[in-house]
């Protein structure tokens, strides 16, 4: 991933909390210094060669020979939440979001095509969550990238997969923060309408785009989007992702 260094410190510059995606594996050891944060990460997919395992190293120096074309495809995928030194980390843990049983069981229920069901299993996807204190208070926060697919039901299946564990996790009346690249947007989840409804009580989906950021029990202001000039480096466009800026107090 070209100008990842400098994504990261532009991100990370003003953020008390920087939840990121699809980082290639071998950046995971580099995120403290470039960003100042202490970087609590979770390898999603490993890097590969074809059907072999590969190393990080190895996946980078592929990768580099052409970023547009190979992308993740050898460099493995990596989350990472950073976190300002002044939040204590207290917990974290992690669910993977679409195991085997998981995945069998959701497309014996959706009736999915063998194409699908097989899409599905190809890259793994988890969803981390750190309990952090803050001043004299906790709370949670759970960081997701669900799988893409054009079938919004396989990522929408995902990401009820990680609120219900995040809920799990949380403590009555504890403020909890769900952010990620969710793949479905207001129009195409369910989920997301159900988690933003009176039941599961989050408010801040973003109105357009597949990136959000869920808060509840605290107060958020209105999700904002970077505008291109804020994310461009040398000219060029630092993610294909706009990153999504939300203030909890």
């Amino acid at each position: 991933m070209a100008f990842l260094k400098e994504m990261v410190e532009l991100a990370a510059e003003d953020a008390e909390v920087l939840c990121l995606q699809e980082l290639p594996v071998w950046a995971i050891g580099a995120l403290d210094d470039w960003s100042g944060k202490r970087a609590v990460t979770d390898v999603a997919q490993r890097a590969r060669l074809g059907p072999l395992p590969s190393t990080a190293e190895l996946g980078r120096v592929i990768t580099a020979l052409n970023q547009g074309l190979f992308r993740s495809a050898f460099t493995g995928q990596a989350n990472a939440i950073l976190l300002r030194p002044e939040l204590r980390l207290i917990d974290h843990r992690s669910v993977v979001l679409n195991p085997f049983s998981f995945r069998r069981a959701q497309a014996r229920r959706l009736g999915l095509g063998l194409l699908a069901r097989l899409a599905w299993g190809r890259e793994r996807r988890v969803c981390q969550v750190v309990r952090v204190q803050r001043g004299e208070e906790t709370l949670v926060i759970g960081n997701l990238h669900a799988t893409s697919h054009p079938d919004k039901r396989l990522p929408d299946a995902e990401l009820l997969r990680a609120a219900v564990f995040i809920d799990g996790l949380a403590r009555p009346q504890e403020p909890v923060l769900l952010a990620g690249d969710f793949n479905v947007g207001l129009r195409s989840s369910r989920t997301l309408a159900d988690l933003t409804g009176p039941e599961w009580g989050f408010a801040g989906a973003t109105p357009t785009g597949i990136d959000h950021v869920l808060v509840r029990g605290a107060d958020a202001g209105r999700a904002a989007r970077w505008e291109p000039a804020r994310r461009a480096f040398d000219g060029r466009l630092l993610s294909d992702h706009a990153p999504v800026e939300v203030e909890v107090v």
